[in-house]
């Protein structure tokens, strides 16, 4: 079996016991298995500092998001209502340096963070983003404004 196939499994058992069913209503665990997951990989991509540690700013830059792609069924990706970019929300959130964004939508209420994982580990994009060793910093948020529209937003960033 892969290592990396093997470093999936647990990671993803990690996020699952730390979202558990109601992880849509309780951000901070949700924010907080999306770390972890980011912590695994720049470890298995060998990166030195420590994981990303949470930032506010980015945060509130990935909550903008969120709830403008859960509000909006036109939006599928990095592009807000407004046509702002992730490096946009970020710096109208304060935050100054590099980012990257990853968005997980779901026609469900409540998911397991197997999906969430699936789809960022396997997305060439979204994995690049999450295991960047150059991202110290990361700003999660979850929002369902609808039972059958749930959004993740992770946004990376690398400070100046």
């Amino acid at each position: 079996m892969p290592l990396a196939f093997l470093l999936l499994i647990v990671t993803v058992g990690s996020l699952i016991a730390t979202l558990g069913p109601d992880a849509y209503t309780d951000n901070k665990r949700l924010a907080d298995g999306v770390i972890t997951h980011a912590a695994m990989l720049h470890q298995r991509f060998g990166c030195t500092g420590g994981p990303p540690s949470l930032d506010p700013l980015l945060q509130r830059a990935a909550r903008w998001h969120a709830v403008d792609v859960a509000n909006n069924r036109s939006l599928d990706g990095d592009v807000g209502t407004d046509g702002s970019t992730p490096r946009q929300r970020a710096q109208s959130a304060g935050f100054r340096g590099s980012v990257a964004e990853t968005v997980w939508i779901d026609s469900t209420l409540a998911f397991s963070g197997l999906e969430l994982l699936k789809q960022w580990y396997f997305d060439s994009a979204d994995l690049t983003a999450a295991a960047d060793c150059s991202f110290t910093a990361i700003g999660v948020w979850s929002t369902n404004h609808d039972a059958d529209r749930t959004v993740v937003v992770a946004v990376y960033g690398r400070p100046e």
